[in-house]
């Protein structure tokens, strides 16, 4: 009875097992236009069935078979014979084609015989089909968000191009909808040869709003025309109806600040969608790639590829509850496939999240996606926002839209190269401003980034910062460019093979990148012809260097090493400082003492050592003379016989050399002064060499275990009171003229030892007056953050003393300049962000570039003792045996020849 009842259970379950599940093969079908043979979106068909297949995570019992067929672009007739050969195989779906006629032809077949048809094209038809699916996003929805997109922009005179007759089809809504009756549309349709007929009708009229529907395979050349038409600058705006714009070469308009918007459907930045597109990558069985060049997928395959997606989960569900028939049909028989209806409503109810982002459907259309919003930036496209239906847009950087209107022109930016601020490229082909580059470039492009302009580098004539000069009342330098009421002119220094702003780099190339993406700018970088800051010069009244040029409006902008100062501020305006700083001095790493033999005795001076032994003679010879005067010094020798009148004084001679030996050693000896005289001098003997022996074994530890440095100067009043090392600045700099104005007396002494000091102390180039220390001999003063860049990278300089003053680098306008606060704002905003000191420890201490400093130097590190240190202690000690082995030999023979009589009378005797 029980087994009866196990097998009639065994047999239920597998009979429902049977009415649930999937067959272990499911056969479907792809077709193709010949053009699209292994290109990305077949390639991305066939790995989302192979990935299903191999991972087993959707079907783990289910394998999925794909038939494909390629067909003509325009032969509906051989698209819908292959379409019947794949029924009558019994595909149980079909994908594509992606041609809008061919798929018409394919969707009537499939609704036929009720077999669910998978797409990933634009479809204007508004009604609804039953037994379609379409990945691709519902055109009344895309409407919505470029309708949105212009109303954010409050676009009010705007040019659709479209290509296809179709195009105006999929546009119409914006020209129909109620906000674009306020809003002046033109449409025009364009080809290839009619591009730049259209574009310059455009450039007439003055529309510079434009959306811009062309086929992708025509894209490149419609870009061309533009650039061709030069209405690629910030006045114009081009909103591309693409999804794929990341895939199109913009290089060229990414420096002129025109505006380029698209939507994407893929967001590459998430973390899912980039694991599935790593796992494209090495998926290649043709030898061709998913991905393109740029590592980025296409809207169609990314369609396909959610597109099986779609159909795998719709065939679990379904499993959960029905079973699924093959499809033994045929397109002769006309006879639905009565497992299709079942299978396409399942379809029609998966909601997931695939790599072209979130997915729903209603009635076989797509009703939920997201769309990134691409707006082309200086370094490249970015996301500034996104749209969703029913949410609308949302745009989170609403700067990359500010368009300041005139203000958002290509600047003249002067400078001058020097290590780290500015530095020119030579080893490639630079133009441009990518000639320059460094601390000061990447703070210009910042605040051009941020005010919103943009510039062009050129190099100070006169390479001079500026200062004014005291006898002719003229400025020198940037200070003189900013002065001067005359147009701007370009000065462009090529060495090698490169130009442009490409030649330069470092930290002010850095921050003018930064400075003009947050401000909207362009520039372009030249040299300062005379390589100066600039300097007033008294005599003539001219400025020099690059406050000349700015003087003279021969620039707009001026980045660098540039102090802000009253005299420049008098002619040129400055922004907010980027940089706080000091003048300090740069010396030469002091030498130590090479290590001596007789090192032990460095502790004290040779005046002293002489002064010990002296003293010590003194009190030897003193004490023998009062042992001799004192009475109570001369005892009986033989204490038994109290009545012997015989006397004698332990101090002799030698005893008190002894005494006196013995007690400076710290050793003392048998001999006791007895008179009050004696132990005075004892005493005082005693006192004396505590302090010397304390005195002495205090200074040992230091003398030997540390390694002195000389250093000759401490600071500035060092300086000022000799006259043995010369010292210097920069010529035609800001700290030539803080010593030449000081009314601090130190400060004008040494103005005038600079001044007066033959051969001359002052400098051209700051790489001279870091020659000229290392050559010794030759202090440097200069501002303290040059000064700890080169401190950073070479081990043999160092700084002596703290800040002589206080000051910032500022970038440098003409007076009265626009610029100045839109740049000083978006210094503000790069320093709360700690930008520019990111810069700033790219640039100084990057661990390339900095030298190792050992612990040599340092006096607060103690060195193990070597026989260079106490070598001489040994010398001394064999000396001493040495010595005492010749007394000893001496006295032996001494006293053999003083007893020899004695013995010989008692040999006769």
């Amino acid at each position: 009875m029980n087994l009866g009842c196990l097998v009639a259970i065994v047999f239920v379950h597998q009979l429902l097992s049977d009415a649930t599940a999937l067959p272990s093969v499911v056969k479907i079908g792809a077709i193709f236009t010949h053009d699209q043979k292994d290109s990305s979106t077949e390639l991305a068909f066939k790995y989302a069935v192979y990935k299903i297949n191999k991972e087993r995570l959707i079907l783990p019992k289910t394998t999925l078979e794909y038939d494909i067929q390629y067909v003509p672009k325009d032969d509906s007739f051989h698209a819908s014979k292959k379409a019947c050969q794949q029924v009558k195989y019994g595909v149980q779906a079909v994908f594509g084609p992606s041609d809008p006629i061919l798929g018409q032809h394919i969707h009537s077949i499939c609704d036929a015989l009720d077999i669910p048809h998978l797409e990933a094209r634009l479809d204007l038809d508004t009604e609804a089909k039953e037994f379609s699916i379409n990945l691709y996003p519902a055109q009344s929805l895309l409407n919505a968000a470029y309708q949105d997109i212009m109303e954010f922009l409050n676009w009010t005179k705007v040019a659709i191009i479209y290509e296809d007759d179709y195009g105006l089809v999929k546009l119409r809504e914006l020209v129909r909808s109620p906000k674009s009756q306020e809003m002046e549309v033109n449409l025009r349709q364009a080809d290839p040869d009619s591009y730049r007929q259209v574009l310059s009708e455009m450039k007439s009229k003055e529309i510079r709003n434009l959306i811009v529907d062309t086929r992708p395979e025509h894209m490149h050349h419609f870009l061309r025309m533009i650039l061709q038409l030069q209405m690629n600058d910030y006045k114009y705006h081009y909103l591309f109806t693409t999804f794929d714009i990341e895939t199109f070469d913009l290089e060229d308009f990414k420096y002129n600040f025109v505006n380029i918007t698209a939507f994407r459907l893929v967001d590459a930045e998430d973390v899912g969608v980039r694991g599935i597109l790593r796992d494209m990558e090495r998926y290649q069985p043709s030898g061709n790639t998913i991905l393109n060049k740029s590592r980025v997928i296409q809207a169609e395959p990314a369609l396909m590829y959610d597109s099986v997606q779609v159909f795998a989960i719709g065939l679990r569900t379904l499993e959960q509850s029905h079973a699924l028939r093959p499809a033994n049909i045929s397109c002769e028989m006309e006879h639905p496939w009565d497992g299709g209806l079942s299978l396409i409503n399942y379809i029609n109810s998966v909601e997931m999240k695939g790599i072209s982002g979130p997915i729903e459907f209603k009635e076989g259309r797509r009703i939920q996606f997201k769309l990134d919003l691409l707006k082309l930036k200086q370094h490249s496209l970015v996301k500034v926002g996104e749209w969703r239906p029913g949410i609308g847009v949302n745009v989170t950087d609403t700067a990359a839209f500010f368009e300041p209107g005139a203000a958002n022109v290509t600047l003249l930016v002067i400078t001058i190269l020097e290590i780290p601020y500015v530095m020119m490229h030579y080893e490639k082909n630079y133009t441009g401003n990518a000639r320059f580059y460094g601390f000061c470039v990447d703070l210009l492009e910042a605040v051009a980034r941020e005010v919103g302009f943009s510039y062009r580098l050129e190099l100070v004539p006169d390479r001079k910062y500026g200062a004014k000069d005291p006898e002719t009342g003229e400025w020198n330098g940037i200070v003189r460019e900013l002065m001067r009421h005359e147009q701007p002119y370009v000065m462009v220094k090529n060495r090698g093979n490169f130009s442009g702003n490409a030649r330069y780099e470092g930290f002010c190339i850095d921050l003018l990148k930064e400075i003009a993406h947050m401000v909207g700018f362009g520039y372009k970088i030249e040299l300062v012809p005379d390589g100066k800051y600039g300097v007033y010069n008294y005599e003539t009244g001219e400025w020099n260097g690059i406050v000349r040029q700015l003087m003279d409006k021969k620039a707009d902008l001026a980045v660098g090493s540039m102090t802000i100062n009253y005299a420049r501020e008098s002619v040129i305006d400055f922004t907010k400082p980027f940089m706080n700083l000091g003048i300090s001095i740069l010396f030469k790493v002091p030498t130590s003492h090479p290590a001596r033999l007789f090192s032990f005795m460095n502790p004290l001076a040779i005046q002293i050592w002489l002064y010990v032994l002296a003293a010590y003679v003194l009190v030897s010879v003193m004490m023998f003379v009062v042992a001799r005067i004192s009475p109570y010094e001369w005892n009986n020798p033989h204490p038994c016989h109290a009545g012997s009148e015989m006397v004698e004084n332990q101090f002799s001679l030698a005893n008190s050399f002894w005494f006196t030996i013995g007690t400076l050693m710290q050793q003392g000896s048998d001999l006791n002064p007895k008179a009050t005289s004696t132990r005075i001098v004892g005493g005082i003997w005693w006192f004396f060499t505590l302090i010397i022996i304390s005195s002495y074994t205090a200074n040992l530890a230091a003398f030997l275990t540390v390694e002195r440095m000389i250093t000759p100067i401490e600071n500035a009043e060092d300086l000022a009171s000799q006259t043995d090392i010369a010292y210097g600045t920069l010529d035609s700099g800001s700290t030539m003229t803080f010593f030449r104005d000081s009314m601090i007396e130190t400060y004008k002494k040494m103005w005038r030892f600079m001044e007066n000091k033959k051969p001359s102390v002052f400098v051209p180039t700051y790489e001279e007056g870091i020659q000229r220390v290392l050559q010794g001999d030759y202090a440097f003063l200069m501002e303290s953050t040059m000064l700890d860049y080169i401190v950073q990278r070479d081990c043999n300089l160092t700084q002596i003393g703290g800040l002589l003053d206080s000051k910032g680098y500022g970038i440098a306008t003409p007076m009265g300049s626009p610029w100045r606060d839109k740049i000083s704002l978006a210094i503000l905003e790069l320093q709360e962000k700690g930008e520019i000191q990111m810069l700033y420890d790219k640039w100084w201490k990057s661990p390339g570039d900095t030298c190792m400093r050992t612990e040599k130097g340092k006096e607060s590190k103690a060195n193990s003792l070597g026989v260079d240190n106490i070598g001489g202690v040994f010398v001394v000690l064999l000396c001493g045996l040495a010595f005492a082995v010749v007394i000893a030999i001496f006295e032996f023979c001494y006293n053999t020849r003083r007893s020899a009589p004695e013995q010989h009378e008692l040999i006769l005797h």
